[in-house]
């Protein structure tokens, strides 16, 4: 491989020479040609054919000089201005392919004097950030997938062990086989919202906007949780106007109540309150879903929407950390706006804007 590309350089500078070769004999000889016609006719000279000859071999040692000094020039400037930054890139690139995303290129010249590799510099520079946060995503993301998963499994392999035990009581058998069924409840969720958020990541999913009456929408996806607000005896408060219709992707939509609804019941404590307003603000259509539970303190509110974070870990096992991340993605998708404001303590407020119909 290494003799191929040594032939090739030789190659590139033999082409280079006879360009340079060519370029320099046609120039020096129309030159010299003018140069001596003029001065024999001015001074009325008749030239020899030695005469002829002496200059035609003068000319051409200059021609050859001046290619040779032109070619080593051209080859300097060609590996310093050329080789060396393509080098420098070429480098950086196979650490990029052998997973170093850490790997940056300086630029050569001072801001305002930049040149072209100067701009593939930078544009390289952000494609490794890009690829550095990606790879941290990736590497995040399998990690706690595969703790999520792990979890589950070996709770079901545990009980499902000790339900082989031919002298457990009945009552046991019924409690160990409501946990293993609690608990591919909970893995089969967990799977589905893997799924979902890899399609919402990787835009398989594509919003169909339409318009829809949003009203209608929020009293369905708030009527699913009765059985449970009811049973942990929450106070249900809701002002939602009638008749607002709003263009989004009704399904997306959906998906934002329905995590934003069973967060806020997850997250208030027994006999608190959990309040769903609608209101229509300028040309938005206004939600707001409130709860009197913990509340979220603010180095927890900035990573709330980040994938398999749960700040409150009393409640980690009634999910896996993925509602949050749904939302912000089918919120993203769908071009709507979603804030948090929230006391620790005091409770939380999701408000989310939809553009009107």
């Amino acid at each position: 491989m290494s003799g191929k590309i040594d032939l090739v350089r030789v190659l590139r500078a033999l082409r280079r020479f006879v360009l340079y070769f060519a370029i320099v004999a046609f120039a020096v000889s129309c030159c010299t040609m003018l140069f001596v016609t003029t001065m024999t006719s001015s001074m009325g000279l008749t030239l020899t054919n030695e005469d002829i000859q002496r200059a035609a071999k003068l000319t051409m040692i200059n021609v050859f000089a001046l290619t040779v000094i032109l070619t080593v020039i051209d080859i300097i400037r060609t590996k310093l201005t050329v080789e060396r930054p393509v080098k420098r890139i070429i480098s950086a690139a196979e650490k990029i392919m052998r997973g170093d995303f850490s790997v940056r290129i300086e630029k050569r010249h001072a801001p305002g004097l930049e040149d072209y590799f100067d701009e593939i510099a930078e544009c390289f520079n952000r494609m490794a950030e890009e690829l550095l946060g990606t790879e941290t995503l990736r590497t995040d993301f399998i990690a706690n997938v595969s703790h999520e998963l792990k979890t589950p499994l070996a709770v079901i392999g545990n009980y499902g062990a000790m339900l082989s035990d031919p002298e457990l009581s009945s009552e046991k058998r019924v409690e160990y086989a409501k946990v293993i069924s609690d608990t591919s409840r909970s893995l089969s969720s967990l799977i589905t919202n893997i799924l979902k958020l890899n399609k919402l990541e990787n835009q398989q999913i594509s919003p169909s906007m339409k318009s829809y009456d949003l009203s209608e929408q929020l009293c369905e996806c708030l009527l699913a949780f009765e059985g449970a607000w009811e049973a942990k005896e929450l106070n249900i408060e809701t002002d939602i106007a009638d008749g607002i219709f709003v263009v989004s992707d009704e399904q997306m939509q959906s998906l934002v109540w329905n995590n934003l609804f069973s967060n806020a019941i997850k997250f208030t404590d027994k006999g608190g309150t959990v309040s769903v307003s609608l209101r229509c603000e300028g040309s938005f259509a206004v939600v707001r879903v409130t709860d009197t539970g913990c509340g979220i303190s603010p180095e927890v509110g900035a990573h709330i929407f980040d994938k398999f974070y749960q700040g409150d870990t009393s409640h980690a096992g009634e999910g896996n950390g993925l509602g949050l991340a749904l939302v912000r993605r089918a919120i993203d998708i769908t071009g709507c706006d979603i804030s948090v404001e929230s006391k620790l303590g005091e409770g939380t407020v999701f408000t989310v804007k939809l553009p009107l119909e």
